[in-house]
């Protein structure tokens, strides 16, 4: 069992954006590789969770670079196939891939995971079809697959509002006795994934007094991307997320977020704490959305392309493409049968994205509840009775 250390709390003085290094997270990140894919010694906050890297296999390795540039090449499809008018939005990860697969390799089936809109790459690794993802975007489906089938729930639009469903979900798990028991086939955790804008909210805060009084097991991810749309971090807290933990009473850890070896590692000890019944943790993903907010975004209005070229040396495929090179664990035939395998996704979301059949339009009012509702019933009638109406209308 990892123990994660605690992090003292110390109150950040307000610099404005453009007198600080924004890409800089601290002494206490935990970081593993570099920017240009070096390995990093150990230090005070990478040594807790030194084992668990070790331990990965170049297969790992390798399967994870994978994993990145898969997820990024769904996520340049959904973008392009939102302005080519196939969708009705897409909000984009790009930058923030190794923050969501880290994440998501870490959990075990029987975990459960609580997305908010952007975490694609979660999704993939809980293994989501990107069909399923594109059929909620282009308005086919009520929600694109079964929370119950993958153990995870569907996307959340409201800010914040998932983190009072997971902690209450992992409060069921505790009373549901698969918490502590020792068995690792039977013990599990929830995630809880939002970005920094979203600790802003009511729901998130009151998610942690719960979870701290609780004891939960529960893993809050926020994936700390600089921007909550147009809102830098100095506008939104001057308490780092990670360091606001320690006010509920229990552990905050901030990770490089473009590190995705960093991530699983730093994941993996909080859902193994989580598990075993030593409560809640939060994970701060220290990382940067390099497109838009959404499609409906222009962030030229409110940011520098120069802090976007920024971000962009820290991409995190480059560093983990960098990483296994330096180590010898891939080469360019790997590398190439990877983007081959990015074309040929490509092609498979964009043509069944194109060819998903119109459902019926009074499908809106199915599967609301679980059993018929008068009220429901009485303006599904309605509405198709005024739809009726423009047929006979056409007709004369």
């Amino acid at each position: 069992m990892t123990q994660i250390p605690d992090v003292a709390v110390h109150h950040e003085t307000v610099v404005p954006q453009a007198q600080q290094d924004i890409t800089d997270g601290g002494p206490d990140m935990v970081q593993f590789v570099d920017g240009e894919g070096t390995r990093l010694e150990r230090t005070p906050a990478n040594t807790p969770y030194a084992d668990i890297v070790e331990a990965l296999t170049p297969e790992d390795g390798r399967s994870m670079y994978r994993d990145l540039v898969l997820v990024r090449r769904l996520d340049a499809e959904g973008h392009a196939l939102q302005r080519q008018g196939e969708l009705g939005l897409w909000p984009s990860l790009l930058g923030q891939e190794a923050a969501q697969v880290g994440a998501g390799r870490a959990m075990r089936s029987q975990d459960f995971a609580f997305p908010g809109y952007r975490e694609h790459g979660v999704a993939w690794c809980r293994g989501i079809e990107p069909e399923q993802l594109l059929a909620l975007f282009r308005g086919v489906d009520n929600g694109g697959w079964s929370p119950s089938e993958l153990n995870y729930h569907l996307y959340t639009i409201v800010i914040g509002n998932q983190m009072l469903h997971a902690t209450g979900y992992a409060m069921g798990m505790q009373r549901d006795g698969v918490v502590g028991t020792g068995d690792e086939e039977r013990d599990a955790a929830v995630m809880a994934f939002t970005g920094d804008g979203g600790t802003a909210q009511g729901d998130f805060n009151e998610s942690l007094v719960f979870a701290g009084v609780a004891n939960a097991p529960l893993v809050i991810f926020v994936q700390n991307n600089q921007w909550a749309i147009s809102e830098p971090n100095y506008k939104q807290f001057r308490v780092p997320p990670y360091q606001r933990a320690q006010g509920f009473g229990f552990p905050g850890i901030r990770v490089d977020g473009n590190d995705v070896l960093a991530v699983y590692a730093v994941t993996k000890a909080a859902l193994d704490n989580a598990r075993s019944g030593q409560g809640p943790t939060l994970i701060e993903a220290f990382t940067y959305r390099l497109g838009a907010h959404t499609t409906s975004d222009d962030p030229t209005k409110y940011r520098s392309a120069a802090e976007v070229d920024i971000w962009r040396e820290k991409d995190p495929i480059k560093r983990m493409r960098g990483f296994l090179s330096q180590k010898g664990y891939a080469d360019d035939a790997f590398y190439a049968s990877v983007d081959r395998e990015a074309d040929e996704l490509a092609v498979r979301v964009r043509t069944a994205c194109q060819n998903m059949p119109e459902p019926s339009q009074e499908r809106m009012f199915d599967e609301i509840y679980v059993d018929p509702h008068p009220v429901v019933e009485r303006e599904k009638a309605q509405f198709l009775e005024y739809q009726a109406g423009f047929e006979t209308e056409g007709a004369r």
